[in-house]
């Protein structure tokens, strides 16, 4: 292997064996023990780079020490800062799974950082893109990809976490709010330039306090491992221990991992819990015709679920091109232990699994579905903070089904919602159990703190566009508005996009009121997204993956209508923490609630089955419900009473009469918005408007 550049001679760095654990470049204080694992590959050399001209290799050094497949060596003048990659040996035969080419620099799949973005070239290619011949894959492209791929960097993992406590936030209490890291800081008018759209922005009073007193207690954030550029969303990992670069506000190499620690810990401070958006089921090199940055050359077929018959072809279960074969020991080892490191190195509180459900998907055939998640079930670690599963794939819709210890995005939640107050038919019953945690998929042991509730997420429409169109408009995105789902349950009230309209204005937001009020009276985890407190827009774009700009990013300078919403969110995130009886630990029993029609009496079988029934009342009796908070206190002995109508004119609703009681007290009326608190009594008739709900408490 000729270089391609100038390289030093290894022997001007003293080295040793080193040993095979940990995985991944570890300074001690003295060196660094560099280890990789290859179960196929003949042959494994590490190149080091000049930190001031990262395209410049200085010294190639072979790994000729092999433990139980891991090649090691120790180098004892190697300090953090220092920029590294692999060349792997092996064969080249695609049609065999094997990919092997010493010319492409790869990056260490445990790097702790990575020394800048990931961008596409020609050069990281396993095949001549001009050669159009079927038998392009034969011969390896000798093309040095090293000048065209960024590098991996030995960190000094050493920080100060001070007093730093995980503020452990029980389900019951827990408010998600998605965010992106860049989008949600970028346009911050309070921010110093520098630190906008990064951890350090995100880390900062001004963005803390606003996520205190929206009343959300969890941030969980988009994609951070390291990406490529392609994607503003981040789901094409490349680097499952590294934040992702671009996010850093300083260009220190290696600085990123400090700087993400400080947000952490800032966040903590705070009282608000880190969960990751994390993307496990696929990397970045796509399919065969995708780059060789990483697993593809160090161990294509340990690393990737193969098509059994015809091994140049990937199984792809995620709709990118590939699927991370987690049948592989060493690949399950990978995932398990970037989990454990982003714990209990840098002090995260949870994950949000993209596509979990492939997870388990590519060890179907294996016989092995629940090995991936009895192995984080058992683990000491993993076991004890939050898993939240997005519970499908492109071929598997898995609601429901996760094991006890899991969380689930309910898309049947969403999907209930948005097609009650779209004005569907059919759909009180099932709106009925979504209310109350959804037991009939969650009363397997588990709470309904377990559903995770969520109307919109990063993935459709915003809480705003969902109101005010019918159909997506993704012309941004260059696909020929091909992209992205077509059935969005959505309803533009009267006109497609912005009005002039007063009336549809005001419609569109007493139904968002009315959207963000049932997400937060539901038991469950509610979700929010970034934005739809105040009514963000995305213009009609319904999957803006690559919107690195106005369109995704959080707007902080809001209207009238915008301040109102922002509001009322507020008043509602308050009340769920301040009435237990909306965020209980356990299921509703029977006898602890009762469905009202609106003339005031229980609902009957007739009437669920009816496909017209669109108002409907839920009656909680706090005095019979037997349970203590996560305190040990009484959860108390409120009445609560909530009421909703999706029919398109108002209704009177008999309010019932307890005993010698009959005053309720109006807490939340999405008809009125900002209307404050009064009293009603149940001996007068009383509306309920068009479209909206009603939370009332006895007095």
């Amino acid at each position: 292997m000729e270089p391609t550049n100038t390289v030093k001679n290894s022997e001007e760095i003293r080295s040793r064996p080193g040993k095979p654990y940990p995985l991944g470049a570890t300074w001690d204080g003295e060196g660094v023990n560099f280890a990789l694992f290859s179960e196929h590959a003949t042959g494994v050399t590490l190149c080091l780079f000049d930190v001031d001209d990262p395209t410049q290799e200085t010294h190639r050094i072979p790994l000729t020490e092999r433990t139980e497949q891991i090649w090691h060596i120790y180098l004892d003048s190697i300090r953090p800062g220092q920029l590294y990659g692999y060349r792997v040996e092996g064969l080249f035969d695609p049609s065999k799974g094997f990919w092997f080419n010493p010319q492409k620099l790869l990056l260490d799949p445990y790097a702790k950082a990575i020394s800048g973005p990931v961008e596409s070239h020609p050069a990281q290619l396993s095949f001549d893109l001009n050669n159009q011949d079927e038998n392009r894959f034969i011969e390896p492209p000798d093309e040095d990809s090293a000048p065209f791929v960024p590098k991996s960097v030995v960190i000094d993992s050493a920080f100060d976490w001070e007093d730093d406590q995980r503020p452990d936030i029980p389900l019951n209490r827990t408010v998600i709010y998605e965010l992106h890291v860049k989008g949600f800081t970028k346009l911050h008018p309070e921010l110093p330039g520098k630190v906008r759209g990064t951890y350090a922005g995100l880390g900062r009073p001004e963005v803390t306090d606003y996520l205190k007193s929206l009343g959300v207690t969890t941030v969980e954030l988009m994609p951070i491992h390291q990406f490529t550029g392609e994607s503003y969303w981040g789901y094409n990992s490349i680097g499952y221990f590294a934040p992702h670069s671009e996010y850093a506000s300083k260009g220190t190499i290696g600085h990123v991992v400090q700087e993400f620690k400080e947000m952490v810990k800032a966040l903590h401070k705070a009282g608000l819990e880190v969960v990751l958006d994390v993307v496990y089921n696929h990397t970045a090199e796509g399919n065969q015709h995708g780059p060789t940055l990483s697993f593809r050359g160090i161990d294509n077929p340990a690393y990737y679920w193969l098509v059994e018959d015809d091994p140049m072809y990937y199984m792809d279960y995620t709709g990118t091109g590939n699927t991370l074969n987690m049948a592989h020991p060493r690949t399950l080892q990978l995932v398990m232990d970037s989990l454990r490191y982003w714990v209990t190195e840098m002090h995260v509180d949870g994950f949000r699994f993209d596509l979990a459900t492939a997870l388990a998907q590519s060890l179907t055939a294996a016989g092995q579905l629940s090995s991936f998640l009895e192995t984080i079930q058992q683990d000491p670690v993993l076991s004890q903070v939050k898993l939240i599963a997005e519970p499908w794939d492109i071929q598997s819709y898995q609601v429901g089904n996760f094991p006890v210890n899991w969380s689930e995005w309910n898309g049947k939640y969403r999907d209930c919602v948005r097609g009650f107050w779209k004005g569907d038919e059919g759909l009180a019953g099932e709106l009925a159990t979504r209310l109350l945690g959804s037991p009939d998929l969650y009363n397997d042991g588990r709470q309904p703190g377990n559903s995770i509730n969520l109307i919109t997420a990063h993935d459709g429409f915003t809480l705003n566009d969902l109101v005010s169109y019918n159909d997506k408009h993704n012309e941004a995105n260059g696909e020929n508005n091909q992209d992205g789902a077509n059935d969005n349950r959505s309803w533009n009230m009267g006109v497609e996009g912005p009005t002039d309209d007063e009336a549809i204005q005001q419609a569109r937001e007493q139904q968002k009121r009315t959207f963000l009020a049932t997400l937060l009276l539901s038991q469950g985890t509610p979700m929010l997204v970034m934005g739809d407190e105040y009514g963000r827009t995305q213009q009609g774009n319904n999957n803006a993956y690559a919107q690195d700009n106005e369109i995704s990013w959080f707007n902080w300078e809001w209207d009238t209508n915008q301040q109102a919403l922002f509001d009322f969110t507020r008043k509602l995130t308050a009340l769920r923490q301040q009435l237990p009886l909306l965020r209980r630990r356990k299921f509703y029993a029977g006898h602890e609630i009762v469905w009202l029609r609106n003339d005031g009496k229980p609902m009957k079988e007739a009437n669920w089955n009816d496909g017209i029934t669109r108002c409907l009342g839920l009656l909680i009796d706090g005095t019979k419900v037997e349970e203590q908070d996560e305190n040990g206190d009484a959860i108390g002995d409120d009445r609560l009473l909530i009421l909703l109508n999706a029919y398109w004119e108002p209704l009177s609703f008999a309010l019932p009469k307890i005993g010698r009681k009959h005053t309720w007290e109006v807490l939340i009326n999405t008809a009125a918005g900002s209307e404050k608190p009064h009293e009603v009594s149940a001996r007068e008739p009383f509306e309920i408007r068009e479209r909206s709900i009603i939370l009332l408490k006895m007095k």
